[in-house]
């Protein structure tokens, strides 16, 4: 999910050992359900940390503050991340509408980046898709009236600005 991401690979790296647990490997003497809890919250930390690493790497500059997750703690004492955030902003630049769209560009592009986008992440590119439509509206606005402000300063008026009258 897109709210809060992170460019720190030590952030990754911490908190857990990832190493599988395996019956042959079990000095906690984890029964065999616990063996597949354990083995699932793997499996799930690092679904949870590739998404997230997958928003971090597509939204470059835009990307704000460091990945946030959500543990579980598993019955190996151990905590996974279950979930996350990233943080993209996703403001327009303001008074610049060709800069807005290439930003919208990049935040639709992270937002969807990991192989399986949240319901969050579509909502951000769908409003990032919606800034570029008003980024687009806005510079067709500013051509249409340059053009107008051209067309009436280069061509003369058809009717006299003064009127003399005689009696």
């Amino acid at each position: 999910m897109i709210q809060r991401v992170g460019q720190n690979p030590a952030l990754f790296a911490c908190g857990f050992n990832a190493a599988a647990v395996s019956r042959h490997d079990n000095p906690q003497n984890l029964s065999e359900e616990e063996i597949q809890q354990v083995q699932k919250l793997q499996e799930r930390d690092r679904e949870v940390r590739a998404h997230e690493q997958a928003h971090i790497v597509a939204g470059g500059r835009y990307v704000r503050g460091s990945a946030h997750f959500e543990y579980q703690r598993g019955p190996d004492g151990k905590l996974y991340a279950i979930g996350g955030e990233v943080t993209l902003d996703i403001s327009p630049v303001p008074g610049d509408p060709h800069a807005t769209m290439e930003k919208m560009e990049v935040v639709k592009r992270a937002a969807l980046a990991p192989a399986q986008p949240s319901t969050q992440d579509r909502i951000i590119a769908s409003k990032a898709d919606m800034e570029i439509q008003k980024a687009r509206q806005e510079l067709l606005s500013k051509k249409a009236h340059t053009a107008y402000a051209r067309e009436n300063l280069q061509e003369p008026s058809e009717t006299p600005s003064t009127i003399s009258v005689y009696s």
